[in-house]
C-alpha cells in the first residue's frame, strides 16, 4: 500500500477507530437549587438515560444559576452552548407568548382546576415550543403564588407601599401590579437573597416550597393568603441538539422525563405544606386582605388577562382551551 493510499484512508480510520455511536452529551442548566424536589427527579431521570442508553447519551446538570439566569441560559441555548433548560414562563413566554397560560393571575383557584387543565393545555404548549425551536422533554407543578413579606400585607396602604419583586420579563406580573398601584422592583431570581437582606425589596411572589429552597425563607414575616397565579416549570431542549438524537433515544430520554415531572406533580402538594408548616413554627405569619381589597385584585386579575389577549400575548385558542378546562372542573 503505497504513501498516497494511506494518506486517503487515514480520515476513515480514524473514524473506525472512534467508539459506535459517540456519546452524546446533553447540557442543561437550571436556577433550581441543588438538593431541590426538582434536581432529585431530574438526576433521577439522567441516571435512568444514562443507563438504558448504555452510555451513548449523558445527561449534565447545572443548578443553582451557574450558568446565569433564564434569559441567559436561553440565550446560550441559542448559541449551542447549552441543550437545554429548566425554565418557567416568565422568560419562556419571550419566545413562545402562550407559555405564560398557567400564570395568568388567579386562572386557578384550586389544585382540582389544575389537575384537570394540564392534560388538555400541556400538548398544546409543547406542539407551540416546536415551531419556535424548542422540543418540551416535561412541565411539572411549581405550586401557587402566594406574596411573602418582612412585614404585614392587609390593606391597599400596605401593598402599595411595598418593595415588592419581581422576575424579569415577568409581563404578566409587571402588568398586575403596576395595574393594582404597586411599583415592582425587577431582578434576577439570583439577586433576591441578597437584596431581602439588604433591604432593597421587603416582598416576594414565590411559592412555600421555592421560598425554602432559595433559603428566603429567614427574611420573610408574613404571607398574604391569596394565591396569585400558578407557576409550571418547563423542561425544554434545543429542537436541532435534539434532532441528533437516534429515535431510540430520543423516546428514551422523553420518557425518563416524562416521569420525572410525574413524581414532581405527585410530591409538590406536601412539600408545599411541609415547607408552609416549617415556616411557620419559625414565625411566619399568615395574613388576608379584607372582601373590598381581594375583589379588587381578582378584579384586575381579569383585565390584565383581556389585555394579553388583546394583544395577543396569549392567544385566543389557548384561552379558549384553558376556559374550556376549567369549566369541567370542580
Amino acid at each position: 500500500m503505497n504513501r498516497i493510499t494511506l494518506r486517503l484512508l487515514a480520515p476513515l480510520l480514524l473514524l473506525i477507530a472512534l467508539p459506535v455511536g459517540a456519546q452524546q452529551v446533553i447540557k442543561i442548566a437550571t436556577i433550581a437549587p441543588e438538593g431541590s424536589s426538582w434536581m432529585r427527579e431530574l438526576r433521577a431521570a439522567a441516571a435512568e438515560v444514562q443507563t438504558g442508553a448504555q452510555g451513548r447519551v449523558q445527561v449534565k446538570f447545572y443548578p443553582g444559576g451557574v450558568m446565569g439566569s433564564d434569559s441567559v441560559i436561553l440565550r446560550k441555548m441559542k448559541l449551542g452552548q447549552l441543550q437545554g433548560g429548566v425554565l418557567t414562563s416568565s422568560e419562556l413566554a419571550t419566545l413562545y407568548p402562550d407559555a405564560a397560560i398557567y400564570s395568568l393571575p388567579f386562572a386557578f383557584e384550586n389544585w382540582a382546576q389544575l389537575d384537570k387543565a394540564r392534560p388538555q393545555l400541556d400538548p398544546l404548549l409543547a406542539r407551540g415550543f416546536e415551531t419556535k425551536g424548542l422540543k418540551m422533554l416535561t412541565a411539572a407543578n411549581v405550586g401557587f403564588a402566594y406574596l411573602m413579606s418582612t412585614r404585614p400585607l392587609r390593606s391597599k396602604k400596605d401593598m402599595a407601599s411595598t418593595k415588592l419583586w419581581i422576575p424579569q420579563n415577568d409581563e404578566i406580573a409587571e402588568r398586575t401590579f403596576k395595574l393594582g398601584g404597586v411599583s415592582p422592583i425587577l431582578l434576577p431570581l439570583g439577586d433576591v437573597f441578597t437584596s431581602l437582606q439588604t433591604g432593597l425589596v421587603d416582598t416576594v411572589a414565590n411559592t412555600p416550597s421555592g421560598a425554602v429552597a432559595l433559603q428566603w425563607h429567614g427574611k420573610l414575616r408574613t404571607m398574604l393568603d391569596l394565591p396569585l397565579s400558578f407557576v409550571v416549570g418547563f423542561v425544554v431542549m434545543d429542537l436541532k441538539a435534539w434532532q441528533k438524537l437516534g429515535p431510540a433515544d430520543q423516546a428514551m430520554v422523553t420518557a425518563a422525563f416524562r416521569k420525572a415531572g410525574q413524581r414532581v406533580d405527585a410530591n409538590i402538594k406536601r412539600d408545599d405544606a411541609a415547607a408552609l408548616a416549617a415556616m411557620k413554627k419559625q414565625g411566619l405569619v399568615v395574613t388576608s386582605l379584607d372582601a373590598t381589597e381581594t375583589a379588587r385584585w381578582r378584579q384586575i386579575g381579569a383585565q390584565v388577562t383581556r389585555d394579553m389577549e388583546a394583544v395577543q400575548h396569549v392567544s385566543s385558542p389557548m384561552l379558549a382551551a384553558l376556559r374550556k378546562a376549567n369549566a369541567g372542573a370542580h
